[in-house]
């Protein structure tokens, strides 16, 4: 069976959690969720089975998460101050958990359709991130949810983040573009640009940068790749917010290119 057809009570989110409480006891909340666990499984069938795209499940969701909290760590550490800590005098640990939930709920709207996605993502979240926040003040609480709803409606492409945990949760979707996130659309001979290219991005680092506190680097096999790199990356780093921190580097692997295709399909 399928990863992404398994049942939902197995899925099990790991994601580091340090010395953060409160991201703690969400993460618990959300391991013993089979209402949010299902709607995972429901999005990746509508993703894969239905449209042809990339994951948009269990594994995407953890990928783009580790990646979230990593980003927001990196630009704490350069002293930059998140959002709910400036504006409402939260802590780093709330921004934290606003990323988090962020990164898991943003496509919660794919359950519904694929067209006006973030939309229908608002109310499937906004219950369900009352729930998982529900340890929380009410004070508190109603700020915190504001923050992930913000986050959701802003990770589209022509989505305006206000808060640096939005714009984390935007570059953080969008640096979920290895080959693996393709494999299973690939290989069931649905190919077009947006798989094809995924499957040319071998590797992402994400390390600390020497001019920005943050560099992406990106290593490639095929200059395929190029296309999630510059259509897909940069559309969501510009207006980010945060794009002033980030440097990018894309290379290519080996001294020939990987070849993709070893039929003739065609890319639409």
């Amino acid at each position: 069976m399928k990863k992404y057809k398994q049942n939902p009570a197995t899925f099990q989110m790991t994601v580091p959690t340090k010395n953060n409480k409160s991201l703690q006891k969400v993460l618990q909340l959300v391991n013993k969720d089979i209402e949010l666990k299902t709607l995972w499984q429901v999005m990746n069938v509508n993703a894969i089975d239905r449209l042809g795209m990339p994951d948009h499940g269990i594994v995407h969701f953890q990928i783009v998460a580790n990646i979230g909290l990593k980003l927001l760590r990196m630009l704490i550490d350069a002293k930059i101050e998140p959002s709910v800590v400036k504006n409402f005098q939260l802590t780093n640990d709330d921004a934290e958990v606003v990323v988090f939930l962020g990164c898991i709920m943003h496509d919660l709207g794919m359950s519904v359709h694929r067209q006006n996605h973030e939309e229908f993502s608002l109310f499937l979240a906004h219950h369900k991130a009352q729930e998982l926040l529900s340890f929380y003040p009410l004070g508190k609480r109603t700020i915190l949810v504001s923050e992930v709803l913000h986050s959701i409606i802003s990770h589209r492409s022509d989505g305006k983040p206000l808060t640096i945990e939005a714009g984390v949760v935007r570059v953080a979707d969008a640096l979920d573009m290895t080959e693996g996130r393709s494999r299973i659309p690939f290989e069931a001979g649905k190919v077009n640009i947006y798989s094809l290219s995924a499957l040319a991005v071998e590797e992402i680092e994400i390390l600390k940068g020497e001019v920005k506190p943050i560099k992406i680097k990106i290593k490639m096999s095929n200059s395929a790749g190029i296309f999630q790199v510059d259509e897909l990356l940069k559309e969501k780093l510009r207006g980010s917010g945060i794009e002033h921190y980030v440097e990018v580097v894309a290379e290519i692997e080996g001294a020939t290119e990987r070849k993709l295709l070893l039929h003739e399909f065609t890319i639409d």
